[in-house]
């Protein structure tokens, strides 16, 4: 067996489930340091702190970071800033890039307080203060700040703030070029420090990039090894740190083939040409859900023979992860196996706010990582064990600025120096020249300095990630510089702290008390994958059967139904199973039948929560059918199963809001769209029966197969066939029979919007004025990207939203706004992520799109972008299968939104320009277009975000990240306009409408919705148009109106009932409120669905809030520009 093929991944990935005060204590107990020995450590590092505190000399980061940490709002505007000014290629932007992070904040706060004189006038706001005021003012407040950039103009501002970026830049980061950091080096050299240079940069997106890269690293190692000796050993030279997301740009566990493929021939010619210069070169350690890829990429290098002799080959362990023990574990075997020595660089690790976010986006029962400061400083002092331990194998390379730390390294290592301390260029400076004066001759410590080398634009988000590291209240770096905390506070021991732990919510306990998250699939854990190939693959050639679960007809009666055959949409002969369809005879018999769900609400939420489970329970078969029938990924096909399941547990809970004064609607109908085939099937019948309503559903005819699955474990789970009956058929014939049996009392559809409007034309016909209409329907969804956004982060919410479930998503990107400026560039990028996509059978874990659902879907797509093409706009398009209904994600050209005339529901991307003055001209076309679904924000302006929200008529707002994908009671979604009547599904006003309104009013008109940390969600009651309050009579408009402006509306009193054709004519009326008679009643709703527009519903009885108001949410990651700052500046984590 090769050594890459090790089997090392089941107990390497299963450390990830092992609770955190499990793995603690083993650590603990791993590190061998008694109460006597941990005294002694403590005390030797406080001298050390009160030593650096009585030289005066703290580094520059240091200092800066105790000023400007993450605690203060100036610390979270300056790294803002830091991230995004320099890669801002327009004056007007800079400009108001600038006023929004610089001229709010309260800069004087900060005046003279550093004992760091650069500190003082070199940082950001200060600087302005200093080099443009000069007056010694201390007392000049932010007000006058504001007023100053106003009055000396802009480009003075502009250089100023330019110039303060490059100086900081110039402390943290070595040099602009390879050469110009080694000669910068040579001053530290000559004190005998090492270096370790790093080259910055993004991850690739693209395959240009990641050549880009590579030539750097090239280039790199041949300048290194100019200074490298032969004779000497690897670790007395110089050596260089490589990123393996910056060499390939698909580095994840899906494209695992791929990876071993393409990238182990790159790194292994890197690692050549560093074994040639006797040089070290080491592989930087990036996310936890990336590390057992790259260990088999690690395993299949070192392999090679031509490295036999070589022991500069190094790995960065990260002790905050969970599995940290067990890879140097593993690191020590291969190097025994191969006969080798290894170096093994630890550090605490540098992501820690973004994999507490995954995991908890994922559902994840555990964190990979450790969720308190003190539970990895641990895990480094354990594992700093181990390696002393492995010295025969492995190189120590310990990363630290921590003086406890540094003392426990020392005490362990008990005199032995085969081994090596690292910090970083710019950081640490006073704790190693104390060390430095301290330890000489044979006693001499080692000292390599990791340098980063790059551009300024790129040094900037390095520095993003220093601060995040660092710049916490909690930090060591911060502590050390502040004379409040005593030397001893600063040092602390870590194995007395373990009791303060975190208190993090994991996924799967994201909603606290209220109701159990969704089960989280970790789709990089190799045990997890198995689990799922293993579950798919004998469902793989299974014959599904789908026919009407009805209270009137036995369900072997099957011979009288129209019989129709599914067939996979990726691959058109193959045959996934038979649908009986129903007639309109039998839905109308259905109806006849139906009886409202007669059990307590408590009970109701009870059989909601066993049918979750029974979904989680058949979770193969799910994803299996899913992906066959309906053409699903399999990360698309986990999120359907996990939102399905979120609806259930979530209107299983607000059951628990329902009054005995509320009472079910009666008989609801419940017709759902083929590209949610059991999310919003699911969605849509759980609200219902919650209310205590009788439910038929109607699923799309492409799904019934999906549908049929669903409904069996409704059944399994108690619900009586009165209570819910199933229905597979045509729209014309079940579709049309449903929304004209005048006994239902409520309609739930999605799909599109010329089908919402027959629906609701045969309701006023056929049904009882007061019946309920609930639609949500497409969208003409747009994107702003301007030229503060990151674009590697920019291109990937783009392709997400615009390419993911083949765009078969009522949320999907259509229409992407580039500010000029950017947009050649961005394109670029963009054409060249497409092109790393895989197009194939969704089947497989690496595919990326799959087909659309069916032949006239896939023609009418194909006509679009062949239109386009012929027109001399199609900017881009990939390659895919001959096989199958799929479309090639398209970019084609536009000049704006107002030149798409329809949704296009698939993979195509229309991109419009825009220039920097133009953001109202746009705002006011995609108001104009009369939809209101999802928008999407990429900006680091955070008063550009906020005004574009205010202005977007969009019912989901996402702020630098992708616009689809909405979380259950988190991102309740539904849009306004031509894109639905509301409420949002998945939110709190989405069940009470499938039950009889009381009277009620708004408490408030802003929510903020439980979530993950790293973004805010926020729900925003707007009003919408005026209600028309018609009575009859004075007393009963004024009576409705009353009701209408306490929910927070807008109410207008009509004193005498107005004639029907008003309403048809009338503008910007939200809602009708009739409390008369049936005839007139059913004359409004007749003139109501004759309405162009926006449906407006006629109300019978008292309106709900999202009658009367919009339902906005917005959504921002917070963590975008860098990292989550307010999580790390909170969590005593960081040090």
């Amino acid at each position: 067996m090769s050594i890459w093929q090790r089997p090392w991944h089941d107990h390497i990935d299963g450390a990830k489930s092992v609770a955190e005060a499990e793995r603690v204590s083993m650590l603990r107990a791993r590190a061998m340091l008694d109460t006597e020995a941990r005294a002694a450590i403590g005390h030797r590092a406080a001298r050390w702190v009160e030593q650096i505190r009585a030289r005066h000399d703290a580094g520059l980061m240091e200092v800066f970071l105790a000023e400007y940490g993450l605690s203060t709002e100036e610390g979270i505007a300056l790294m803002s800033l830091a991230e995004a000014l320099l890669r801002v290629p327009d004056a007007a932007t800079i400009d108001a890039l600038i006023e929004d992070k610089i001229a709010y904040a309260d800069w004087q706060r900060h005046l003279g307080r550093s004992p760091s004189t650069l500190v003082n006038t070199a940082s950001i706001g200060l600087l302005i203060t200093g080099r443009l005021l000069d007056d010694g003012d201390p007392a000049r407040s932010a007000a006058g700040l504001r007023k100053l950039v106003k009055r000396l103009g802009q480009p003075a501002i502009r250089s100023a703030v330019a110039a303060a970026m490059a100086q900081m830049g110039r402390q943290f980061v070595l040099g602009e070029t390879i050469t110009a950091a080694m000669t910068r080096a040579q001053h530290y050299e000559q004190r005998g420090y090492t270096f370790s240079y790093d080259m910055l940069g993004e991850a690739a997106r693209t395959a240009e990039a990641a050549n880009v890269y590579r030539k750097a690293y090239e280039l790199a190692i041949d300048a290194i090894a100019g200074r490298c000796q032969a004779s000497v050993p690897f670790h007395e030279n110089p050596g260089i740190s490589i990123k393996l997301s910056a060499l390939h740009p698909r580095y994840e566990e899906a494209q695992r083939e791929r990876c071993m493929r393409e990238l182990v021939p790159t790194v292994l010619d890197l690692a050549l040409r560093a074994r040639a210069a006797n040089m070290g070169l080491s592989i930087d350690a990036e996310e936890q859900d990336r590390l057992s890829l790259s260990l088999d990429i690690i395993a299949a290098v070192v392999s090679d023979p031509r490295l036999a002799d070589w022991d500069g080959f190094g790995v960065v362990v990260q002790a905050y992860g969970l599995r940290a023990d067990h890879v140097i574990d593993e690191l020590y075997a291969i190097a025994t196996q191969l006969d080798r020595r290894f170096a093994v660089r630890l550090v605490k690790g540098a992501y820690w706010d973004a994999e507490v976010k995954l995991a908890q986006v994922e559902g994840l029962s555990h964190f990979p990582v450790f969720t308190c400061k003190a539970a990895t400083d641990v895990s480094y002092l354990a594992n700093c064990r181990t390696l002393l331990n492995y010295r025969d194998r492995l190189y120590p390379q310990f990363a630290t600025h921590n003086a406890h730390t540094v003392a426990s390294i020392l005490h362990m290592a008990d005199g032995s120096r085969d081994f090596e301390f690292q910090r970083l260029h710019g950081m640490g400076e006073s704790l190693y020249a104390l060390l430095h004066d301290e330890f000489t001759g044979d006693e001499a410590l080692r000292c390599r300095v990791y340098a980063p080398v790059g551009q300024h634009e790129d040094l900037l988000a390095y520095l993003v990630r220093r601060l995040l590291e660092n710049g916490a209240n909690s930090s060591f770096v911060n502590q050390m510089v502040d004379p409040t905390i005593s030397p001893e506070a600063v040092v602390a021991d870590p194995f007395e702290q373990l009791e303060y732990g975190h208190g993090l919510p994991t996924g799967s306990q994201l909603y606290g008390h209220h109701r159990r998250n969704a089960r989280g699939f970790d789709l990089t854990d190799r045990a997890l994958l198995a689990w799922l190939e293993h579950s798919r693959a004998s469902f793989r050639a299974h014959q599904w059967q789908a026919y009407p679960l009805v209270a009137v007809t036995p369900t072997d009666e099957l011979t009288a139904y129209i019989e129709r055959v599914v067939y996979n949409p990726a691959c058109r002969d193959e045959r996934v199973g038979v649908v009986r369809e129903a007639d309109a005879q039998l839905a109308e018999q259905a109806v006849a039948a139906a009886e409202p769900w007669g059990i307590s609400a408590a009970k109701r939420a009870d059989v909601l929560n066993v049918v979750a489970d029974q979904y989680e329970a058949r979770a193969g078969e799910m994803f299996a059918l899913l992906t066959l029938e309906a053409g699903k990924t399999v990360p698309d096909a986990v999120a359907e199963l996990r939102e399905a399941v979120d609806f259930l547990r979530y209107y299983a809970a607000q059951t628990a809001e329902l009054t005995t004064e509320q009472e079910a609607l009666g008989t609801v109908v419940c017709i759902s769209p083929w590209n949610f085939p059991l999310a919003i099937f699911t969605g849509q019948i759980a609200a219902a029966l919650a209310a205590g309503n009788a439910v038929i559903a109607k699923p799309a005819e492409q799904t019934a197969l999906i549908g049929h699955l669903a409904i069996e474990c409704w059944f399994d789970a108690g619900v009586p066939r009165t209570a819910l009956q199933y229905l597979p058929g045509t729209g014309a014939d079940v579709g049309s029979a449903l929304s004209a049996a005048p006994s239902v009392a409520a309609i739930a559809f999605t799909g599109s919007t010329a089908t919402a409007r027959r629906i609701q034309r045969t309701m006023a016909d056929r049904l009882s004025s007061g019946a309920v209409f609930i639609a949500e329907t497409g969208g003409l969804n747009a994107m702003i990207v301007d030229s503060t956004a990151l674009p590697e982060q920019a291109v990937v919410a783009v392709m997400e939203s615009a390419f993911q479930s083949a765009g078969q998503r009522c949320s999907a990107l259509r229409c992407l706004y580039v500010q000029d400026d950017i947009a050649d560039d961005f394109i670029a990028m963009l054409k060249g992520a497409m092109d790393q996509w895989t197009v194939g059978d969704p089947w497989s874990l690496a595919s990326d799109c799959g087909p659309v659902i069916d032949e006239a879907a896939q023609a009418k797509i194909l006509e679009h972008i062949a239109q386009a093409e012929q027109e001399g706009r199609l900017l881009h398009r990939v390659a895919v299968p001959d096989s199958g209904y799929f479309v090639p994600p398209s970019v084609l050209a536009l000049g704006s939104i107002n030149d798409l005339a329809e949704e296009i529901f698939g993979p195509v991307l229309h991109v419009c320009r825009f220039r920097a003055d133009q953001l109202e001209h746009i705002v006011a076309d995609i108001n104009a277009s009369g939809y209101g679904l999802t928008f999407g924000i990429q900006t680091r302006i955070t008063r550009r975000a906020a005004w574009l929200a205010d202005q977007i008529h969009a019912g989901n707002v996402y702020i630098n990240r992708n616009q689809v994908g909405a979380i259950v009671g988190c991102q309740p979604f539904g849009g306004e306009g031509l894109s639905g009547t509301g409420p949002k599904a998945g939110g709190p006003h989405y069940l009470p409408r499938f039950a009889k309104v009381k009277a009620t009013r708004v408490a408030a008109t802003e929510f903020n919705m439980a979530g993950p940390t790293g973004e805010t969600n926020t729900l925003r009651l707007v009003p919408r148009g005026p209600v028309f309050c018609c009575g009859p009579g004075v007393d009963s408009a004024e009576q409705q109106a009353k009701q209408v402006r306490q929910l927070g509306g807008l109410a207008c009193v009509v004193d005498t009932p107005p004639e029907p054709t008003v309403l048809t004519h009338a503008d910007n009326i939200a809602a009708v409120i009739w409390w008369g008679d049936e005839h007139r009643g059913r004359a409004y709703a007749h003139a109501l669905a004759q309405r162009e527009g926006a449906i407006v519903p006629l109300i019978c009885g008292n309106p709900d809030v999202a009658h009367v108001c919009y339902e906005r949410h917005i959504c921002e990651d917070t963590t975008a520009s860098g990292g989550n700052a307010t999580l790390l500046a909170g969590s005593a984590y960081v040090g």
